[in-house]
């Protein structure tokens, strides 16, 4: 699948910035394991508004930058900032609740034996103190990811698609403005890849200052969707720019895509 075949999933890129304001920033990280190093002095920005890619290899360190950036994880070197405010110290509900930080993880992210409305009405009565804003929300949700069909089937017997949508759904109760997801395309085929390509592309036009990280192996179908995106290899940041950028760049080839890699 090409991104040429995509134009109308994502029809502008941003690339700059009248006012460019950073929304997560990670300073010099660098995290070891029982001596093995995982993170060698990582450091990139985040900004307002795009829609961000992280790449690389399996074991590189993609959803241990998540971790960090959640707070699951502290670095044995380093700091994270959110909005420009140093949290590295901060715990994860003082990251969701102060700063709008939400995850939609790899795998679970939803309650298997509840409806898919019952996973929403759970996580609204933890982030949404009026039962009629509760009800309003969950409905207005329900509509936007076209899931009324299946608003009362059980998780576990949803398509994987529609686990997605749920999950994602699930991550919006509380309007974050920073989302990370974790391999959202892992599993999916064609048609339900390019339903949520769409819903996440819709994620920043509704709010262009909410920004998205998304960490994923599909590179091509990431990338249709991503205005900037970085590549991690060895440890560290090897290439990072837009998708026509790294296309072309001799890190991004050598280290990760290879010399046969097209997206048009």
């Amino acid at each position: 699948l090409k991104i040429k075949n995509m134009a109308i999933i994502k029809k502008f890129r941003i690339t700059t910035f009248k006012k460019e304001i950073n929304k997560i920033t990670l300073k010099k990280i660098s995290l070891s394991y029982n001596k093995r190093q995982i993170l060698d002095d990582v450091s990139f920005n985040i900004r307002e508004g795009e829609i961000c890619g992280l790449l690389g290899p399996n074991g590189v360190g993609k959803s241990t930058i998540f971790n960090i950036i959640v707070g699951l994880i502290k670095p044995n070197y380093g700091d994270v900032y959110i909005n420009q405010k140093i949290v590295t110290d901060l715990p994860i509900y003082k990251r969701a609740t102060d700063f709008g930080l939400s995850i939609v993880p790899q795998t679970g992210g939803v309650f298997s034996n509840m409806t898919c409305i019952e996973n929403l009405k759970a996580i609204s009565e933890v982030v949404i103190n009026k039962k009629e804003e509760r009800n309003f929300k969950i409905e207005k949700i329900i509509s936007k990811f076209e899931l009324d069909a299946v608003k009362n089937t059980k998780a576990k017997h949803l398509s994987g698609g529609q686990r997605k949508k749920v999950s994602i759904a699930m991550s919006l109760m509380s309007d974050p403005k920073i989302i990370l997801m974790d391999e959202p395309f892992q599993g999916l085929d064609i048609m339900s890849t390019r339903d949520l390509q769409e819903t996440i592309v819709n994620l920043q036009t509704e709010d262009n200052s909410r920004c998205c990280i998304i960490s994923d192996h599909a590179a091509r179908d990431l990338l249709a969707i991503s205005d900037r995106a970085i590549i991690l290899a060895n440890k560290k940041i090897i290439a990072q720019g837009t998708p026509s950028e790294l296309i072309n760049n001799t890190n991004a080839k050598n280290f990760y895509f290879g010399d046969a890699f097209k997206i048009s």
